[in-house]
């Protein structure tokens, strides 16, 4: 029984880390940043020396005077983090409230197509949290499953703190009854 156990749990640990490695080599290199009729494709890597650093990138400094934010305030967006172990995340995203917050932050966050993807989004936010406990914006756009992801910087920061505020919310609740 022991050895069927140990041999179950190796296949799930192989599998795990298969899919952990796909997804991660599908991560998003690319970002569209929507704003309003205004759309600029960065790299990926230039949002993080951005947030990192501060140092732009052209076409981010371009995104940037054209939109009228002010550089420190989009960093502090990208950067600005909320803790959740994965498995509260996964109670929060399975239930009818989180899959609703959950489809709200898609619409923000959302791929190539134009729809909005819970599933890939869900998929961005249990790698971001896996790893520190930790999501931010900038994670989920760097673990999206797809070469390219667009955020709509006029609906990001809300949906984002909608969601955030209902982790706050609804973790006591869902530790406290074991859900």
């Amino acid at each position: 029984m022991i050895s069927r156990l140990t041999a179950f749990t190796s296949v799930l640990l192989a599998v795990a880390g298969l899919a952990f490695t796909s997804t991660a080599a599908k991560a998003a290199d690319q970002v569209v940043l929507k704003y309003g009729i205004l759309e600029r494709s960065i790299a990926v890597s230039d949002l993080e020396t951005f947030a990192e650093t501060g140092e732009l990138a052209r076409p981010l400094q371009r995104y940037i005077r054209i939109s009228g934010e002010q550089p420190e305030r989009i960093r502090q967006t990208l950067t600005r983090e909320f803790t959740i172990s994965p498995r509260l995340l996964d109670r929060l995203l399975n239930n009818p409230i989180g899959e609703a917050a959950l489809g709200q932050l898609a619409q923000a966050i959302y791929p190539p197509s134009g729809s909005a993807d819970p599933a890939a989004l869900r998929s961005a936010l249990v790698l971001s949290a896996s790893d520190d406990d930790r999501i931010t914006i900038l994670e989920i756009v760097r673990n999206y499953p797809t070469p390219q992801v667009y955020i709509d910087t006029e609906r990001v920061v809300e949906a984002y703190g909608q969601f955030r505020d209902l982790s706050d919310r609804l973790a006591p609740i869902l530790e406290g009854i074991g859900i």
